[in-house]
């Protein structure tokens, strides 16, 4: 922090467990991510390589190297890895993580049909050399899965050995764990939070009214994925309540009350 403020939040430092943030790269230019590392580094967890965009992203190798010097995991999007499996080419896709110097993976499912035993053989398989993150939920509209579907495949996945699960949103924000509208379906999030730990799970929030929300209902240091290289230093000002959607998050009861803006009668 550049500078001293009271009630502020604390914030788990990096490396962290909680409090993740996770950053959507669809094709940055080398360029581009030095200005984000230079811009909000400090702030940025992992860096996923968004669906397919590796495979025609130029100067891949020297992009995955500068994220990894700045103390970023960075992973290929779980759409690839399915791509890879729909060909029947995982251990491809696996010379393919060794050849990019990559220790991070995504497993997923949100594109093609795979058995919950198949999943959870692909993440333990990753997870004896990778940190893995396994992501729940169909990146199809008009898909629903029960919530007692969603903790048991959340629990299944954790249990075979994947460090988080993220639940799917998509880089727009409205399937998944969210309504077409973009608003959570608070129902299956709180069914979820009953049965697993929230450090555990990465929410996917690419919308800022999505991080708000996530923010109110559990703190600062909430996981949050799917951000734009835009909204990093965004996010974070959400985080710490220095933006009018969270002001008085943290702000003492009694304070927040008398300073809370209310309609006057020459306002109305």
């Amino acid at each position: 922090m550049n500078y001293t403020l009271s009630h502020i939040p604390e914030r788990s430092t990096k490396p962290r467990e909680d409090g993740l943030t996770m950053v959507m790269d669809k094709g940055l230019a080398i360029r581009q991510a030095e200005d984000l590392i230079a811009a909000s580094g400090h702030l940025i967890d992992l860096v996923k390589l968004g669906f397919g965009t590796s495979f025609v992203t130029p100067n891949l190798k020297e992009k995955i190297a500068l994220y990894q010097k700045a103390g970023m995991r960075v992973y290929l999007g779980g759409t690839l890895f399915e791509a890879f499996v729909a060909r029947g080419a995982f251990k491809d896709y696996v010379k393919l993580l060794d050849k990019l110097g990559l220790d991070t993976a995504e497993v997923s499912d949100g594109s093609i049909t795979m058995s919950a035993d198949e999943k959870c053989k692909f993440i333990s398989t990753l997870a004896k050399h990778r940190t893995v993150l396994s992501e729940v939920g169909s990146k199809e509209s008009g898909i629903l899965i029960s919530p007692a579907k969603w903790v048991r495949m959340m629990r299944s996945e954790l249990d075979a050995g994947s460090w988080k699960v993220i639940a799917e949103a998509r880089e727009s924000g409205n399937v998944g764990i969210y309504r077409p509208s973009g608003h959570a379906h608070t129902a299956l999030v709180s069914r979820i939070l009953a049965k697993i730990p929230a450090k555990d799970i990465l929410w996917e929030a690419p919308q800022k009214s999505q991080q708000v929300w996530f923010i109110k209902q559990l703190g600062a240091n909430t996981n949050l994925g799917n951000i734009a290289p835009d909204d990093v230093i965004p996010l974070e000002t959400l985080r710490l309540g220095l933006r009018g959607d969270t002001f008085f998050q943290y702000l003492p009861e009694d304070v927040a009350t008398k300073l809370r803006q209310v309609p006057t009668e020459t306002s109305k």
